[in-house]
């Protein structure tokens, strides 16, 4: 299947459950993914939804429906545009959300044992906190693979086998069995200052209490606003990169305003590999 299609096609699941408007655009309506109090904010995101031409449902949602919605309808497009490069990365892979701990997964598998020294330990857990444990939004996990695979070419034989005994790809290394975690998405249906916060907090446990391989860590989101999106995706160091739902109709919308500053943010942010659209995470998934 086509990228076009299955990104036509995660649109089409955004507006059906998740994206509504309070009401309709001629009576000074906003989409639940704007700003109400921001004009400019109001503004982008009409444009964005008039270049999707998809039609928008007047109603309500609460913010934490809408963004729950938003990681399972994401996590099924990682799945299904992910799946389509097979050929590129093969695996058997795992799709989830809802709150996968990351203890679940070989890289942060002794991130338990320190929660559960800490809990026993108050002095330890006085001087070194806790919540070292993240449940991310999305979690992408490849399992171990068999050695039958694994010596498809031949690599163990010769004597071979008593080699490579640590790492965590081969299966018969492992005496219980955990995925090895590839990707990590932050979901964000809208972006305020503190949400930004809250996701470079999870990104920098991520990176410092790995033991093994960094996954891909990412955010998706659907924020309309150049400004908002740059408190994320400025800088370098914690997020490989953050996706735009729609970031073609965005990049559209604000240069049809004509707002050369917000054009300019944006701009800088795509020409920085800071900002990306939702087409390009399964082929940077591949990577």
């Amino acid at each position: 299947m086509h990228i076009a299609d299955i990104r036509r096609s995660y649109h089409q699941k955004v507006f059906a459950d998740i994206l509504r408007a309070n009401k309709p655009r001629e009576e000074k309506g906003y989409p639940n993914f704007a700003d109400g109090n921001s004009t400019l904010s109001v503004l982008y995101a009409w444009g964005i939804i008039e270049r999707i031409g998809l039609p928008v449902t007047v109603g309500q949602i609460p913010g934490q429906t809408a963004g729950s919605l938003f990681e399972k309808t994401t996590r099924d497009y990682a799945e299904r545009s992910f799946s389509q490069l097979q050929h590129i990365r093969p695996g058997d892979w795992q799709y989830e959300c809802m709150g996968t701990a990351i203890s679940n997964f070989v890289q942060y598998e002794h991130l338990a044992e320190i929660e559960a020294a800490l809990t026993e330990n108050r002095a330890l857990k006085a001087a070194f906190g806790s919540n070292y444990i993240v449940s991310p939004d999305i979690i992408i996990g490849r399992a171990p693979v068999e050695d039958d695979e694994l010596n498809r070419n031949g690599i163990l034989d010769g004597g071979s086998a008593e080699y490579a005994r640590h790492t965590p790809l081969r299966a018969s290394n492992q005496p219980v069995r955990r995925h090895l975690l590839h990707g990590v998405i932050s979901c964000k249906w809208t972006l305020r200052n503190d949400r930004a916060q809250n996701t470079k907090i999870e990104v920098l446990n991520l990176i410092r209490n790995r033991k093994g391989h960094l996954p891909h860590i990412v955010a998706v989101t659907a924020e309309p606003m150049p400004s908002r999106l740059a408190a994320l995706a400025l800088g370098t160091g914690d997020l490989d990169c953050v996706y735009h739902f729609a970031l073609n109709e965005l990049l559209d919308a604000v240069r049809a305003s004509n707002h050369l500053d917000a054009l300019d943010l944006l701009e800088m942010m795509v020409e920085g590999k800071r900002l990306r659209d939702i087409s390009d995470l399964p082929f940077d998934l591949a990577a």
